[in-house]
């Protein structure tokens, strides 16, 4: 391993600062930032470990939605009896999520940073409307989601939490690629008081929201809606694990499970 220094700050305000170094790379969960750098596809000069700063854990309920600290890990979402009785979806998604290792140390805020196209939880904040609260700002997943790898945040900016508001109705599907257990395709469906809102990841160049999907589902939240709306596959991802039409088929089949399972 190459020469960094590693720094652990313990106040938001020490993170923030160190983030600002623009030779630095803030360490969250470390699944992605660690393997990159074993890899030298990342070689940053300054660790900056989130991990002793109280600010980013915890999580609560505020009225009718669930805050979900950055460094919230997936095995404590999924435990969470908060989470488990307003928004056992979430609680599901994150208790699929890689392994258990990968679940012990991966974070919400640290798989939202990411924003790795084929990543469980931007499936979850874009259909439920989370609302992504950092250093600076309030974002709606609508506009922080930008593309593969890709989001609203900038330079020094780090997510401190994650607003979901509470769903009548949500589950979450997806097929596994088997070798590293992200989502080929997965589909989250959340029926809200303002409509259904149906997300999917693995399918192309970043989490998506399916229109078509969510009006048919709007007018009747049925397995059988969802099977009449034809997905096309002109946009997305063919490779070696499986082809568009082959992705367009499981956004389909997985969308009418999803549905449901949110019933059942």
């Amino acid at each position: 391993m190459y020469a960094f220094t590693f720094e652990r700050p313990a106040t938001l305000a020490d993170a923030t600062r160190l983030a600002g170094n623009t030779s630095a790379k803030v360490l969250a969960g470390g699944q992605t930032l660690l393997a990159s750098m074993k890899l030298r596809l990342a070689s940053p000069e300054q660790l900056v470990d989130l991990g002793a700063v109280p600010e980013l854990v915890g999580i609560r309920r505020e009225g009718n939605a669930l805050v979900i600290g950055a460094m919230a890990r997936h095995a404590d979402v999924a435990v969470h009896a908060d989470v488990k009785s307003a928004l056992p979806a979430l609680a599901d998604l994150a208790g699929g999520i890689g392994d258990r290792q990968v679940r012990a140390m991966g974070t919400l805020g640290g798989s939202v940073a990411n924003n790795d196209p084929s990543a469980c939880y931007p499936a979850a904040l874009l259909a439920l409307g989370a609302s992504v609260r950092t250093t600076q700002r309030e974002l709606g997943a609508d506009d922080f989601f930008q593309g593969m790898f890709s989001t609203a945040l900038q330079d020094g900016e780090l997510i401190t939490a994650v607003r979901f508001p509470l769903a009548r109705r949500a589950a979450y599907i997806k097929f596994k690629q088997p070798a590293s257990r992200f989502a080929l395709v997965g589909v989250f469906v959340a029926q809200t008081a303002h409509g259904v809102r149906v997300a999917v990841t693995g399918g192309g160049n970043g989490v998506f929201r399916h229109q078509g999907l969510e009006l048919a589902l709007s007018r009747n939240f049925t397995p059988e809606a969802a099977a009449t709306v034809k997905i096309e596959a002109g946009d997305l991802s063919s490779d070696l694990h499986a082809s568009a039409a082959y992705r367009a088929n499981l956004i389909s089949v997985l969308t009418q499970r999803a549905v449901a399972k949110a019933l059942g």
